[in-house]
Order: structure tokens, then sequence, then C-alpha cells
């Protein structure tokens, strides 16, 4: 598939993807029991359904900005199994249908570091080198997501990978000064493009907002889904911290619906963007078809 564009204002937008896996239903709906998730998505036989893995590139005044990597492609085929991942590799062809290289590329804004976010930030080179994907860009992460992603706990160290993020820092320090930009708190980017932490999904997960002509977008990366936008309750087992991702959507969807805000879905296979309509109690999310 070509990559889908969008218009924010003068701002265009294309949402890329990195292929499409398979995770357990369990981890996407938490303790909502099957009886009631099964009305809106059919798992298969090994109790998985299919999560996309889209990023989105900004054609912002400051040059084209990625948001998110994808799983990239440094996983062994032990773990492409797993994730029975189709179209793997895909967000490098998808980058250029849109007519762009890896180096053209001026920023790369990581929405939180989990791997399957940040997993195409780095490759491995001809002599096993790990080396930025995007060698002229800039990488932007929140400075507690890369705390809590270099020093992991328990419940997260399965999550995060060293490979896709530490070279970058490393980077930093060693001779290429601003390789990773450090982040602390929302942050404007671009006259355009800002970032808003969002917490729930990991403590400093953070969206990526285009605000131009009036006009906005958001990239909700795991701040929401269609299913848990429309049924707030429904927070997924993958949040570190539950009640506040729960307190997240809610604070997204009345502002989101306030602006007629355009969501950008990262995982919904079937609802890449998207705009809410509210009637009484009842949240529904109304696809946008590309142009």
């Amino acid at each position: 598939m070509a990559p889908l564009t969008y218009q924010i204002g003068s701002t265009r937008i294309h949402l890329l993807s990195d292929g499409v896996y398979w995770t357990d239903a369990g981890g996407v709906f938490g303790v909502v029991p099957r009886v009631l998730w099964e009305k809106v998505v059919q798992p298969d036989a090994l109790n998985r359904i299919p999560m996309d893995v889209r990023c989105m590139l900004v054609e912002s005044s400051a040059g084209p900005i990625l948001v998110d990597t994808g799983h990239g492609l440094k996983l062994p085929a032990k773990r492409l199994q797993q994730l029975n991942l189709v179209s793997p590799t895909r967000l490098l062809d998808d980058l250029a249908a849109a007519g762009y290289r890896p180096a053209d590329v001026r920023m790369v804004i990581n929405t939180h570091l989990h791997a399957d976010h940040c997993g195409g930030n780095t490759y491995l080179d001809a002599d096993g080198q790990l080396r930025p994907t995007f060698p002229n860009a800039t990488y932007l992460v929140q400075r507690l997501e890369l705390a809590d992603a270099t020093y992991p706990n328990e419940r997260t160290r399965n999550t995060y990978c060293g490979e896709n993020f530490l070279p970058l820092s490393a980077l930093c320090d060693r001779d290429a000064q601003g390789v990773l930009r450090v982040l602390s708190g929302d942050t404007q980017i671009t006259p355009e493009v800002r970032v808003q932490v969002t917490p729930g999904h990991t403590r400093s997960h953070q969206v990526v907002i285009v605000e131009s002509g009036g006009e906005t977008g958001i990239f909700l990366a795991d701040a929401g889904y269609v299913t848990n936008l429309e049924r707030i309750a429904w927070a997924p087992a993958f949040d570190v911290e539950p009640l506040a991702s729960i307190e997240t959507r809610r604070a997204l969807r009345a502002w989101a619906l306030s602006r007629r805000a355009l969501l950008f879905f990262q995982h919904d296979v079937a609802t890449p963007a998207g705009r809410l309509r509210r009637e009484g109690d009842e949240w529904r999310v109304e696809p946008v078809a590309a142009s």
C-alpha cells in the first residue's frame, strides 16, 4: 500500500506503515472480559489481533519530521516469527514512496521508546556497527522516558531495547553533538508541530500535535486506540499506569472534540484516521479517508 496523505491547514502529513503484526488480545484489552471485546474485534486461533505500525511524516517548515520509526531492520528471525510480522521493513519503502530518503529527514520524534516505536532509529551497517538510520536527523525524546528505558524495572525491561536508543546518546557524547535532543515536558518543536506529555502507557509518553491554518491533527501513538477512546475504561495491560492512561484519554477526548481534531491512529488496522463524535454519553470515532 502507498502512504496515506492528509492535509492539516497548509501542512501535509503522510502516514507510513512499518507493517502489521499480531499481538495477544489480552495485552490490548487488559481486564476487559473477552465476551465484551470480542464484539469489537475477532481474534485468530491463538487469541491474537492484528496491529498496524504506522509512523507519521510531517512536511514541516523546518523540513521533514518523522514520528516514530517502527520495528526497524534489526529483529532476529525468532522475533519476526513470534510477531508474525507482515511486510516487515516497509517503513523505508513508504518513505521513498512519499518522495523522501532517510538522509532527507531533519527530525525524528519518538513518542516513547518501546521497541515497536523506535526500532528503526538505528540499523546495523556492513561491519555490524549500530548507526542512525536517519543520519542528518536530530532525535527527540522525553527525558523521563529515556531514563525509564535506560534503567528499566522488572515490569518494563522486555519492552525496551537499548540498541534502539543508547547509540544515539553515545554519539552525542562523542562526536555528533545534537544527534539526540532530550525534552523536559510539553515542547513547541516548529511553528506547526508540538509535543504534549500524555502519561499512562509509559510515565512520559508524548503525543505529537500539528496545528496549521486553524486546523489540528494529533498523532496518538499508544495514548489512545479507537476502542478505548470510545470506551474510556478499557485500559490496555500494556499501560504501566492504567489509571493515568484513563485520565489522559479523558482529557484528550474533550480537547480533540472541542478542536474537531483529526486523530491519527498508530495501531488500528481498519482506522488510520478519524474524528470524534459525541451523542450523550456515547463517543464514536468516525473514520476520515486520506486525500
